[in-house]
């Protein structure tokens, strides 16, 4: 199948005509509507300088149900002992630059570019794009993550960890408050070890599709997240 060139107008080819890699789409820009309008399509950028913006729709698609989030034993441990102070919203930046400055395996680079950056920080100033701070008991920022919600979907960008099980706490909060708010589906886009052994799963693309537009049936204002501390992340044990 071709690689659709976008051009100035705020239009995305349908999903299922991405390759089989799920490469839909090269081109076009990271305004905040052309961001919105990819996500509400199941599509999101992902790309390295100096490449030109890249477009994917994977299929499978890796999800994840605010209820079926899976907690260790050790994981139970970690969050009754408040390891980690965590918050929403407090220091976007911070994290975005965190997750940008990670490194991976068998990756050069970052594909959190600065325009990227720059782009997602636009979307949170909008009350689109939410981050996830974990800080240890000196008040340092050592894990967080941050991602997208519109509707009742919420989609997963990057995470980082300085300190052992500090993203791992710091998703498992989001989860629990994301399933207190009634959304009904994550996004976490693409297959990996760590997010598979919290409870993420592999679907095809066209049953993610009904699931996504199912979720952005109920619409939200965007605004700042609070974290709620009343909220038990944990049953309460007798």
């Amino acid at each position: 199948m071709p690689i659709y060139a976008l051009s100035n107008i705020l239009l995305f080819p349908p999903c299922e005509l991405a390759e089989e890699d799920g490469l839909l789409a090269v081109g076009g820009d990271l305004s905040p509507e052309r961001l919105l309008l990819a996500y509400q399509n199941g599509i999101f950028p992902w790309y390295s300088h100096p490449d030109p913006i890249l477009w994917w729709a994977p299929d499978p698609r890796f999800i994840m149900l605010p209820e079926g989030i899976k907690i260790s034993k050790s994981m139970k441990q970690v969050l009754r002992r408040h390891t980690f102070t965590i918050t929403f919203d407090q220091d976007f930046p911070a994290v975005i630059k965190a997750c940008q400055r990670r490194k991976r395996p068998q990756q050069v680079g970052t594909w959190i570019t600065e325009e990227m950056r720059i782009a997602y920080e636009q979307l949170h100033e909008q009350g689109w794009a939410h981050s996830v701070e974990v800080w240890n008991k000196e008040g340092k920022l050592v894990g967080g993550l941050y991602g997208i919600a519109i509707g009742n979907y919420y989609s997963g960008e990057s995470m980082f960890a300085l300190e052992s099980n500090a993203s791992k706490a710091g998703y498992i909060t989001l989860v629990k408050h994301l399933q207190a708010w009634n959304y009904q589906l994550i996004d976490c886009q693409i297959h990996t070890p760590h997010l598979e052994s919290l409870g993420a799963y592999e679907i095809p693309r066209h049953e993610f599709m009904y699931m996504l537009q199912k979720a952005l049936y109920q619409k939200r204002k965007p605004s700042k997240w609070q974290l709620d501390p009343q909220l038990p992340i944990l049953p309460v044990t007798k």
